[in-house]
């Protein structure tokens, strides 16, 4: 039992919600928090609200909801797979990692604050063209703060180095090698959070050119 999430929503057809999100505490407070996060996560979206308003709507029940201290991060998006267009808001939660084809690296941070700390909270959205070759790091905080012997932190420049060593192959063993290395770097004592990723990546080369050609009618 524990407060990581993440999700596959199918909206409607070649429109997929991707969401991930971390409770603060742990156990079965922390799980029936998460709970509750994703009813009203589900709810708001089936009543076809934009991505920042289904985050503002989240937000004030959560607040109604949660003791004071408690709150969600989370990250909640929309992928246009025929359209190759990731729309998503941030809600205080660790950046996913956008590695692009030609190395470019960036961090999403557009979004707002965390969930269910104030009634007012507001929120923005930003929308990203996922082209062939680039991939998408979502993960929750036990992944990145983990620390070795010394006391140094794994932290998002190891991942970015793990994500671009690792590019080349797929999503499920880029998420292998993630874990790996996370594991690898923790102290023998550490205490392991839970690991939770997703990775997306989109086809580049003669696959991607054959899904292009079935998506368009080709």
């Amino acid at each position: 039992m524990g407060g990581d999430y993440y999700d596959f929503i199918r909206i409607v057809a070649h429109h997929t919600g991707i969401a991930i999100a971390d409770v603060s505490g742990k156990g079965i407070p922390a799980a029936l928090i998460m709970a509750s996060y994703r009813a009203s996560l589900i709810a708001e979206i089936r009543n076809n609200y934009s991505i920042r308003t289904i985050c503002q709507k989240v937000n004030s029940l959560l607040f109604e909801s949660l003791e004071s201290g408690n709150y969600v991060t989370g990250v909640y998006g929309v992928l246009d797979s025929r359209n190759h267009i990731f729309t998503f808001s941030n809600c205080g939660h660790n950046p996913p990692l956008l590695l692009r084809a030609n190395d470019e690296v960036e961090f999403l941070r557009e979004g707002g604050p965390v969930l269910g700390v104030a009634a007012d909270s507001a929120y923005e959205e930003r929308a990203l063209v996922i082209l062939p070759g680039d991939i998408l790091v979502f993960y929750t905080d036990g992944v990145t703060e983990v620390f070795n012997s010394e006391g140094v932190e794994f932290g998002p420049d190891r991942l970015v180095q793990v994500v671009m060593a690792n590019r080349d192959r797929g999503a499920q063993l880029i998420a292998d090698a993630i874990y790996a290395a996370v594991t690898a770097f923790a102290s023998p004592d550490h205490v392991f959070d839970d690991l939770t990723m997703i990775i997306v990546k989109r086809l580049a080369g003669p696959q991607a050119a054959r899904d292009t050609a079935r998506s368009t009618g080709a």
